[in-house]
């Protein structure tokens, strides 16, 4: 029982890091296409990371699990992906003062953090992830169970418990710069000197303060 719950947890922990990248590389393309601009959009310090798309990846992996139909997969992404995407706006204003998207000029959308135009992108995604990359996740499955894959896991959950918690802190920490808040002891301090606003507005560059 409990190797299973491990290789689990390990399984979950990939899709997480897999899905992050794709939505890094997703967003890339999407600013190439639409902008004519190659635009670097991260979502984390360090590395090619934005983690809304790596807990969307979570959520769908949990989802295809018991859900095999397309239709049923595609409404239930719709629901998932604005839930996700609206929660996740509705936190960061709250912790960071800050969003990274804003759909209020779009056709029915709710308070700007998401819309139906984005809710049937995530549709399409839920269909394309049950087709085609839900099988590849089920056939790579026995390679989880090797020593060496558990060692490599476990170097880089540090890495990205570390980029999470720098990039928390980091931003919690530009907030409280804004609103005239001194620096409160050496973590303040090494904040402030080491992950200055230029630095942070330069890797979250399309986010906007509320």
């Amino acid at each position: 029982m409990g190797k299973k719950i491990i290789n689990y947890g390990i399984k979950i922990f990939w899709i997480f890091v897999i899905g992050s990248v794709f939505g890094f590389f997703a967003e890339m393309l999407y600013a190439l296409v639409y902008t004519r601009t190659l635009e670097i959009r991260q979502g984390l310090i360090y590395g090619p990371f934005i983690q809304i798309y790596g807990a969307g990846a979570v959520a769908y992996y949990i989802l295809i699990s018991y859900i095999q139909e397309p239709k049923k997969a595609f409404f239930s992404g719709i629901v998932m992906g604005g839930s996700l995407e609206y929660l996740c706006s509705f936190f960061q204003e709250i912790f960071f003062g800050t969003i990274s998207w804003d759909y209020s000029n779009l056709f029915m959308n709710l308070n700007g953090r998401t819309s139906l135009l984005y809710g049937v992108y995530w549709g399409i995604i839920a269909v394309a992830y049950l087709k085609m990359v839900y099988p590849a996740f089920q056939k790579i499955e026995p390679i989880i169970d090797k020593k060496s894959v558990k060692i490599v896991t476990a170097f880089f959950m540090l890495f990205m418990t570390f980029d999470i918690t720098i990039s928390c802190m980091a931003g919690n920490r530009q907030q409280e710069r804004h609103q005239n808040v001194p620096a409160n002891g050496t973590i303040d301090e090494f904040l402030d000197r080491v992950y200055p606003d230029e630095l942070l507005d330069k890797i979250y560059n399309n986010k906007k303060e509320v």
